[in-house]
């Protein structure tokens, strides 16, 4: 949005520099990245990245204050409730639709909140290869970019990585838990996690247990497992029916990040609890009774707990509505509908692009808060911002925020 740096990239863009650029990405993580990658990267203004660090600072300090922590642990499932919970997530996300106000001035409202992993080493991975390649080839545009905040620069946020993920642990004893990691989207994350923190990613139904410890199989050693970095989604896990070695409610002798029960604590589940501006109004169904509103084309319907805009339905009808069991409406979210700048100008002409910017934190076992440290966009030309729901579609998919000075 930046039109100092978006006028200069679309000026020297190529599809030659988009291949490059991917080849590029996909050598430096190593293997293919099996979701679509926007062809740009996503300027931020200065004005518009401080907003955002300010609105995702206090909207965390606000899901995160003692008496709505208590209230949110309503969520836990008894079959999920994982005992050891710690005082405060390791991992949280705030994702803002971007706006522009009447008077011009770009502002973010939020779609979302997880206090779940999001894809922290790959973007810094990301951020390595995009400004190489703009550097040398693009005029303009050999700034030393930076996606971080709270005064990091690359090799900073790699500490910060670290010790969030493997806190004072052996890395061998630290594992990436997700379901057949090489088959899910985010593999290449997960690479890229390996690379800056030195973990593996393991399958949960790989793990030993034995007592209340768990163990991994490394060339014929039972290696114990002493912290896990848990990528698993519940709805997942749920869908997958698989048999795991350990029930997530045993007392096991391992340190999470985050603790699973941050998951539903800190979820779409909170934002009828949250007074700001930059959240819309939401409320559950069964807060609202059956007292619909009349007209619903400014709301969107949304599951509580799901990931990739699983369920979402943007043009709510009330057929949509009554089709949702009475004993089911406490997992549904009606959302005041938020109106996205279409505001990128697409190089190729071809009509304007929207973003959604993630906030994402992390905090290390001895941090006393959440620390905002890094960024991650996608961009859209379809009703919702999902990779999934952009398919063959140019201009849109995985990107990240790229601005000239470190966020604070």
């Amino acid at each position: 949005m930046d039109p100092r740096y978006r006028s200069a990239f679309n000026r020297a863009y190529t599809d030659g520099f988009y291949a490059d650029f991917l080849r590029a990405f996909e050598q430096k993580v190593g293997c293919p990245i099996p979701y679509r990658v926007a062809e740009t990267p996503f300027f931020i203004p200065g004005q518009l990245r401080d907003r955002l660090a300010k609105h995702a600072r206090e909207i965390v300090d606000q899901v995160l204050e003692p008496s709505v922590v208590d209230k949110m642990k309503a969520a836990i499932p008894a079959d999920f409730d994982v005992p050891g919970i710690d005082p405060l997530p390791n991992c949280i996300q705030v994702d803002f639709a971007i706006v522009q106000h009447a008077d011009g001035t770009l502002d973010g409202r939020v779609v979302e909140l997880q206090a779940f992993p999001s894809l922290y080493a790959l973007m810094a991975v990301k951020l390595d290869v995009i400004g190489e390649l703009m550097r040398d080839r693009i005029p303009g545009l050999s700034e030393p970019w930076t996606i971080f905040f709270s005064g990091l620069d690359r090799d900073a946020f790699v500490k910060r990585l670290q010790a969030a993920i493997v806190a004072d642990n052996d890395p061998a004893e630290v594992v990436l838990l997700d379901l057949h990691p090489e088959q899910q989207k985010t593999y290449p994350d997960f690479l890229a996690t390996k690379m800056l923190t030195g973990i593996d990613a393991v399958c949960p139904t790989k793990l030993i247990k034995k007592g209340d410890r768990l163990f991994r199989d490394r060339d014929g050693v039972h290696v114990p497992v002493k912290r896990i970095f848990n990528r698993v989604v519940f709805d997942e896990l749920a869908k997958a029916g698989v048999e795991l070695p350990f029930r997530y409610t045993d007392a096991l002798d391992v340190s999470w990040c985050s603790h699973p029960n941050w998951y539903w604590i800190v979820s779409k589940y909170s934002l009828p609890y949250i007074e700001h501006p930059a959240v819309p109004r939401a409320r559950t169904l069964e807060a609202l009774g059956g007292d619909w509103p009349e007209h619903l084309e400014d709301y969107v319907l949304k599951p509580l707990f799901s990931f990739a805009g699983s369920g979402v339905k943007v043009d709510v009808t009330h057929e949509d509505l009554k089709a949702i069991p009475k004993e089911e409406c406490a997992g549904w979210l009606l959302q005041d509908k938020i109106t996205y700048h279409p505001g990128i100008p697409m190089a190729d002409g071809g009509g304007q692009v929207k973003a959604e910017v993630r906030m994402m934190f992390l905090r290390a076992p001895n941090q006393a808060r959440p620390e905002l440290v890094m960024n991650l966009v996608r961009l859209s030309r379809g009703k919702m911002l999902g990779v999934d729901q952009n398919k063959n579609l140019t201009w849109v998919g995985g990107s990240i925020g790229l601005f000239d000075a470190p966020g604070a």
